[in-house]
């Protein structure tokens, strides 16, 4: 006897699409490795002595090219001037000076600081757009886009969990 609310296709469609976001999960860990591997930086620890430093979901966004939940950090309505550092090494990365209030639910910032973050082609979710890293240990940060505000019209869509704030000088110390 079968259930009268679920057909063959409908329970076809319902295992392709439980396939598919495996698939996709299992291809977002692989190419967020290749990342990882492609590239050398100053920083380098193991997952373990990362997960030591990192709260978990700090691990989770810097080391594995997680994403934070939009509007749930507090760093996207944190105005006060200061400067925006790696989580994980402590890099200057951005300041209070470029951010802006894109509505989008995540800090951003229409330029980083020199030296402070790299980029790399992210091919996951069937889609291509820019990553954005820490230069000095690699950490994900966010992505770029090209919808942001002058004079750059970039838009810096950063993980507030993958940062830490402070305010006052500019060169703080990398961690090691």
């Amino acid at each position: 006897m079968r259930p009268t609310n679920l057909s063959r296709r409908g329970l076809g469609f319902f295992s392709l699409a439980t396939a598919t976001a495996a698939l996709l999960s299992s291809s977002r860990m692989a190419i967020a490795a290749d990342t990882a591997k492609e590239e050398t930086f100053p920083v380098t620890k193991s997952p373990e002595e990362w997960k030591k430093l990192l709260t978990p979901e700090q691990f989770r966004v810097l080391r594995e090219h997680g994403t934070e939940r939009a509007f749930t950090s507090p760093l996207d309505k944190q105005y006060a001037a200061g400067n925006y550092h790696c989580a994980g090494c402590n890099t200057l990365v951005f300041t209070s000076d470029t951010k802006f209030n894109s509505g989008t639910g995540w800090p951003s910032f229409w330029k980083p600081v020199d030296k402070g973050i790299g980029t790399s082609v992210d091919r996951s979710f069937f889609s291509v757009r820019t990553e954005v890293h820490c230069a000095n240990c690699g950490g994900h940060l966010g992505h770029v886009f090209d919808d942001g505000p002058k004079p750059t019209g970039l838009r810096y869509c950063m993980n507030g969990v993958a940062m830490t704030f402070a305010s006052g000088d500019k060169t703080a110390p990398a961690k090691s």
